[in-house]
């Protein structure tokens, strides 16, 4: 069974930053991929960015790219999501997600498993 914690979210100030964490257990994950989305309201979940566990290839949003950043704990399982120079815009709920296919790592479907989601706030 595949479980993924996510932690690290809290209210900070625009400018502020905050890093998310994603612990993954119940399998091996060499050839997985790890997203993080988020549910902002009003709108559908968006694609922030994933990490393909083999590679270390990274992608980003463009809404994000240069503020964002992914890095991995291999030993932990765990994927790190910095987040830096945050803006009110960037408030929501931020889950993380495994692919087992490795594909489609923009869109929801491509995601097997979820996390329970995070909140994260910032205020202006």
């Amino acid at each position: 069974q595949v479980q993924l914690v996510e932690s690290g979210g809290g209210l900070v100030q625009a400018g502020g930053s905050l890093r998310l964490s994603c612990a993954a257990s119940g399998r091996t994950f060499s050839n997985s991929a790890m997203g993080w989305f988020r549910d902002t309201s009003g709108k559908e979940r968006e694609f922030v960015a994933a990490l393909r566990w083999s590679t270390g290839g990274t992608y980003y949003a463009d809404s994000v790219k240069g503020r964002f950043t992914l890095s991995r704990d291999n030993a932990r399982n765990t994927v790190y999501l910095q987040m830096n120079g945050l803006e009110p815009e960037d408030t929501a709920v931020y889950y993380c997600a495994l692919s087992l296919t490795n594909r489609s790592l923009y869109l929801r479907a491509g995601y097997d498993y979820w996390g329970q989601g995070t909140q994260v706030t910032v205020s202006s």
